[in-house]
């Protein structure tokens, strides 16, 4: 039996997984003829049978009963991972959650390869969590738990800007000078490489590896920013109540505001707290919108009418986004440069991490010859704008954005796996030019 290798790239908002047999790279269809699937999951209410990726998106928005989940990579290396969540009114860790989710991916790879699959090389950020070395590599170690629970014997992790590289290099002639923008939905990650068509085959790409860097700011931190500025305001945030004109309390905005926390709010004390100070507020049509959300767990509903609006700015100046579930008739208008104000500070933050990979490389950016943009954060306007700036003399390549992650992970695999079995351990160093040196066996 011929050996076969993969790599998946595990996405805060989208997943992918690609094979390597005896040299062919292939994305599998995950989701009918789609080669992406979104990282969601849904528990059936009457039975806890669980549904992924569009289907599971599409039975939350159809309103049938059960738990709702997305951004399961955010808990990863946090505190949540133990603390675990209510799932149809039993308690359920995110361990077993992301398992479940994990082995779905695994069990269509092993379908389309023929064969079960035991030797993957995992995709991951460069920093799980920022300025938190042990919690990143808590994350790590987590994952790989997962992995070998799902089956895999082998398993080696790739950061995945340098995947994305990889993905893109098979299609270059002549060397380039590339720096890898890689955002997705939780995290921003930056990789400068050498690159060329001829050096696919290098067993040995340390050389080629001059700095990775990454911040946990993505497209979740836009849609967040979104929010707060355009749409809470609509249900009362940062309204006032009571004869001290006190602000009412910022913490249930913040959290409907995150995908990964909006199911905690959907508490008796949080909605009793919400109902006792609508008596007292001083803008009650507003706020008792927010009650309104809460009584009726519509916050992923909202949560994903300014994820709709996000992406529709990015394409047009003006978009109404509808809140007609929360009331008839109920409309928001947003316009492109309010969202490019809201996410201004976050742009900042990636071009700045950006820049210091340039930096950590020991080149100036007018070095660079070609930018890979790859995640759907990087449809953004404003980013596309922002890295344009950055490097003016530079090609810019944004093909496969959602799917290059995966296919350069199992080019990686190849090297990896070149006989079948792992040549090096699982652990990656501290992201920084010292890094480089393992990156690849």
């Amino acid at each position: 039996m011929t050996i076969i290798s993969c790599g998946i790239d595990f996405g805060t908002s989208n997943s992918s997984v690609a094979i390597d047999n005896n040299g062919k790279i292939s994305l599998v269809p995950v989701e009918n003829e789609q080669v992406t699937i979104p990282s969601a999951i849904f528990f059936q209410r009457i039975d806890n049978k669980a549904f992924y990726g569009r289907e599971a998106v599409n039975l939350f928005f159809d309103r049938q009963p059960g738990r709702f989940m997305r951004s399961l990579k955010r808990v990863l290396g946090t505190s949540l991972m133990k603390q675990g969540t209510l799932v149809n009114g039993a308690s359920m860790n995110f361990p077993t959650i992301i398992t479940s989710f994990l082995a779905h991916i695994k069990t269509k790879a092993d379908l389309f390869a023929g064969q079960e699959l035991e030797n993957v090389v995992m995709g991951r950020p460069v920093h799980f969590v920022d300025n938190d070395l042990e919690a990143d590599t808590r994350a790590q170690a987590e994952l790989t738990a997962i992995a070998q629970r799902i089956g895999f014997k082998n398993i080696e992790f790739q950061f995945e800007p340098i995947a994305a590289a990889f993905a893109h290099e098979v299609r270059l002639s002549g060397e380039k000078l590339a720096i890898v923008a890689d955002l997705g939905g939780g995290t921003s990650d930056f990789t400068v490489i050498k690159l060329s068509n001829k050096y696919i085959n290098k067993p040995d790409r340390s050389q080629d590896i001059l700095a990775n860097t990454g911040i946990r700011v993505g497209g979740n931190d836009f849609d967040k920013e979104l929010s707060l500025t355009a749409i809470m305001p609509e249900l009362g945030y940062r309204s006032r109540y009571g004869e001290k004109q006190l602000e009412v309390p910022l913490k249930p905005f913040h959290d409907l505001a995150e995908w990964s926390k909006v199911n905690f709010l959907y508490t008796p004390k949080i909605i009793m707290q919400v109902r006792q100070l609508l008596h007292q507020s001083h803008d009650k049509k507003r706020y008792s919108r927010l009650l309104n959300v809460l009584e009726h767990e519509t916050g992923h509903t909202l949560l994903a009418a300014a994820e709709g609006a996000k992406i529709a700015l990015s394409a047009q100046n003006e978009y109404q986004t509808a809140l007609d579930f929360i009331e008839d008739g109920f409309f928001v208008p947003i316009k492109r440069d309010l969202f490019e104000k809201a996410i201004q500070g976050e742009v900042e933050k990636i071009a700045a991490s950006a820049l210091q990979c340039i930096q950590d490389a020991g080149i100036k950016k007018e070095a660079i010859d070609l930018v890979i943009l790859t995640g759907g954060s990087t449809e953004v306007h404003s980013i596309q704008t922002e890295f344009k700036r950055l490097f003016p003399n530079a090609a810019i390549a944004d093909e496969n954005k959602l799917s290059s992650v995966g296919l350069g992970l199992a080019y990686d695999s190849q090297h990896k796996f070149g006989n079948g079995t792992s040549q090096r351990s699982t652990s990656l160093p501290e992201a920084g030019p010292s890094a480089a040196v393992v990156k690849n066996s």
